[in-house]
């Protein structure tokens, strides 16, 4: 399986292109939010690279999940995002904006998925400002599946879309910064490779964002 299968680049907003970066934030989310069980770290596992840097850190995502036990990185996700009390890492973004949780990142994103029409799901108990969420939030906007964007729908891409103002104001701000703390985290493993490829990700679309429409 090649990086291209996977993810791609961000540079044009075409539908494959979007395509990828709807798997690439779908991959980020799925990691972020529970830990992979072995059937998914054997899919990663056949991860290569295509030479590009987002090659290399999907090559490194693979590297690392032939590494791992399912049953270690559970325990590391729970090292990391859990704890006993709570985690190493607290991966929201009212604490990497304010320093406190349920502050008011978390009120203007609130409002702003109302306005597109997203809702939180029942039983989920995560602010919507979790990474995770916010992955999720991302792929289903480019993909159409949320809100009111479409797959190939020309103001996705180029920061005029719902995507790109969810990006702007509630993952550029902080989202590079989260993810080289996990790359550098004490207890991060399997999850220092998730850390490389989300700080990648996020690298490409925050110059994507910035080239003019």
């Amino acid at each position: 399986m090649s990086a291209g299968n996977v993810l791609s680049g961000v540079s044009a907003p075409d539908r494959e292109t979007e395509a990828g970066r709807a798997r690439g934030y779908a991959l980020l989310a799925t990691l972020l939010v529970r830990p992979p069980d072995g059937a998914l770290l054997g899919r990663l596992g056949m991860l290569d690279t295509d030479g590009t840097a987002l090659g290399e850190a999907l090559a490194g995502l693979g590297e690392a999940a032939r590494e791992a036990r399912a049953e270690a990185v559970e325990r590391e996700f729970h090292e990391l995002f859990i704890g006993l009390g709570r985690g190493e890492l607290l991966p929201y973004a009212s604490y990497y904006l304010t320093g406190f949780l349920h502050e008011r990142p978390l009120a203007k994103l609130r409002a702003e998925l109302a306005a597109l029409g997203i809702e939180r799901a029942d039983g989920v108990a995560e602010p919507e400002d979790h990474i995770a969420t916010l992955c999720e939030v991302m792929a289903g906007l480019i993909d159409g599946s949320l809100g009111h964007g479409s797959l190939g729908d020309g103001s996705l891409g180029d920061g005029t879309g719902p995507d790109g103002r969810i990006f702007e104001r509630h993952l550029r701000p902080w989202a590079d910064r989260f993810f080289a703390d996990l790359e550098q985290a004490k207890a991060a493993r399997f999850y220092r490779a998730v850390g490389r490829l989300g700080r990648v990700f996020i690298g490409i679309e925050t110059e994507a964002f910035a080239l003019p429409a």
